[in-house]
């Protein structure tokens, strides 16, 4: 066997993202990526490209010419900076089952990483978003994904264990199929908290874009200024501004649902947010991660059938916290949720240290059903 460095060109870059699907071919829970927008973002200069917060590169193990084994390492110099650290992080990671193969991947990772004075890893994660593909699935194989989370073979944590990696952070999913219940246990703390602390629920309004853009940003600035900004919300990746974050919106623009995203403001003032999505794996599973003529005309027939809904981002400024503030706004999702048929919520990913947001869940019944984990190890390769 042998590790090679992949050549950043359309040819080498479809075999690195093509050889998930030797490791998937018989699992009947795994989503694939829609690929030709893969290889895009790998190819794509600026805001298009998924790892363009610093230098990275991509490493495949080969055994007699057939790939085994493949990662992405690269180093958020923004946040390293931003934060005073100095980690890299690997994302992608896809393995048969062999210790030596993992080995291999991140021995070479280590390497790559000492050329830059860099001896910590930690991951998987999707570089620069704090939202999509983060951690390894530790609990909960019994079902497919949600949109933008991960997911892998049960044998990727013992190898990662095996090589030495410990938990950095857990992420935890929440999922309920009884809006009822869930109604019942947030509508009363919503309408008192409403009352108590005088502040109400918008939905977002899409004719005015650029104002909601701007209240969201104003928000996250708000956060990140009252303390570490890996202990609110944006352990990994670099977190938004309004011109960012305008991007993004207007890229997923038309896959959002407008009734599930909501601004909570007081006296005008922006106060919180949370931002939840139809649940898109559900057509991606249908077209098996080729958008060719047939598969839009699948993607189209199917996206009118989503069942479920993620919740995937919900901030609230460090004056309104604890006040129930995303409670009342889930008492709207979750009264559009049953108004508009959709059968299944999923809140994720929340970090363990979380636990205002655990709590809302937690107070409601639930328990986390699947569980993400960031891993992290320091090198121990000797140049």
């Amino acid at each position: 066997m042998e590790v090679r460095e992949v050549k950043k060109n359309k040819s080498e870059l479809l075999q690195f993202i093509n050889f998930a699907c030797r490791v998937y071919e018989h699992d009947p829970h795994w989503v694939s990526p829609i690929k030709t927008d893969l290889l895009k973002s790998f190819l794509s200069e600026g805001s298009d490209n998924k790892i363009n917060c610093g230098p990275h590169t991509f490493f495949m193990v080969w055994d007699n010419n057939i790939p085994v084994g493949r990662v992405l390492v690269g180093i958020n110099v923004e946040k390293n900076h931003r934060n005073n650290i100095n980690v890299g992080y690997f994302g992608y990671l896809e393995m048969i089952n062999s210790y030596e193969v993992l080995k291999m991947l991140m021995d070479e990772s280590f390497l790559w990483l000492k050329k830059h004075n860099i001896n910590r890893l930690v991951g998987p994660l999707c570089p620069d978003d704090d939202v999509e593909g983060r951690g390894i699935l530790i609990k909960g194989f019994d079902s497919p994904p949600v949109l933008m989370n991960s997911y892998n073979p049960v044998y990727y944590h013992e190898l990662l264990s095996q090589y030495g990696f410990t938990k950095d952070r857990d992420f935890y999913a929440y999922y309920s199929d009884n809006f009822n219940e869930l109604k019942g246990r947030v509508e009363k703390v919503a309408e008192f908290a409403m009352q108590k602390f005088n502040f109400k629920i918008d939905k977002v309004d899409l004719k005015y874009l650029e104002r909601e853009i701007k209240d969201i940003a104003e928000i996250v600035e708000k956060i990140i200024s009252s303390g570490d900004e890996t202990e609110n919300g944006f352990e990994y990746a670099n977190p938004p501004n309004k011109d960012s974050l305008l991007i993004e919106v207007k890229k997923y623009l038309p896959f959002l649902d407008k009734d599930l995203i909501y601004i909570a403001r007081s006296e005008n003032r922006p106060i919180g947010f949370v931002f939840a999505i139809p649940d898109y794996n559900y057509v991606l599973k249908k077209i098996n991660g080729k958008l060719d003529p047939l598969g839009l005309i699948k993607f189209l027939w199917y996206k009118n059938k989503i069942k479920g809904i993620r919740g995937f981002a919900q901030f609230v400024v460090p004056e309104f916290q604890n006040k129930a503030v995303n409670a009342a706004i889930f008492k709207h999702i979750l009264e559009v949720a049953e108004r508009k048929q959709y059968n299944y919520i999923e809140g994720s990913c929340i970090c363990d240290n979380n636990l205002p947001s655990r709590r809302i869940f937690e107070n409601a019944g639930l328990s986390p059903y699947k569980v993400y984990r960031v891993y992290c190890k320091d090198s121990n390769i000797v140049s």
